[in-house]
């Protein structure tokens, strides 16, 4: 199905590119001209949960911490995470093992490890988290219709500061 964009819609744009046999992935969700408060909201909490699942990037780490980071913030501001589509590493493939979901317990799964290369990759929704696949079986929306946001960036694990790969200034 395909429809014409209009003011106060959101548009999520998720893109990739490959360089020397190596995958990046990022994806940012923009307004379509002025959007509602809880359109503007469900952006700003987004891109917030993004940064705080990146924040629990290092090594050491469990992979689910980053899903428990994302979850607590998004739910805290009272949105929901999709469950059926998660995060991924990264790097001579576009979807490599480990998943990241974005909900979760903390503490769980594989360590992090200085190289791991991930992409952590919100998605959330302004009403349930559930969602449907429509019949050109590649677009997604939500079950109740209401705005979802996602944002994404390429993360690499560094005993320092992790360092996002997708970022522009």
């Amino acid at each position: 199905s395909t429809r014409q964009l209009i003011e106060g819609d959101v548009l999520s744009i998720d893109m990739g590119a490959k360089l020397d046999g190596f995958y990046g992935d990022s994806a940012v969700t923009v307004p379509v001209g002025r959007v509602s408060a809880d359109a503007a909201r469900l952006l700003q909490v987004t891109e917030e949960a993004l940064l705080h699942g990146i924040d629990r990037v290092k090594p050491g780490a469990r992979v689910s911490d980053i899903g428990a980071a994302v979850q607590a913030h998004v739910e805290a501001h009272g949105f929901s995470v999709v469950r059926e589509f998660v995060g991924h590493g990264i790097g001579t493939s576009l979807h490599e093992e480990p998943q990241i979901a974005n909900d979760g317990p903390a503490d769980r799964g594989p360590r992090l490890a200085e190289g791991m290369v991930l992409a952590i990759e919100p998605m959330v929704n302004l009403g349930t988290h559930e969602t449907r696949v429509l019949g050109d079986d590649w677009t997604v929306v939500t079950a109740d219709g209401l705005p979802s946001v996602h944002f994404e960036h390429t993360i690499i694990v560094t005993e320092g500061d992790p360092i996002i790969t997708t970022k522009v200034d």
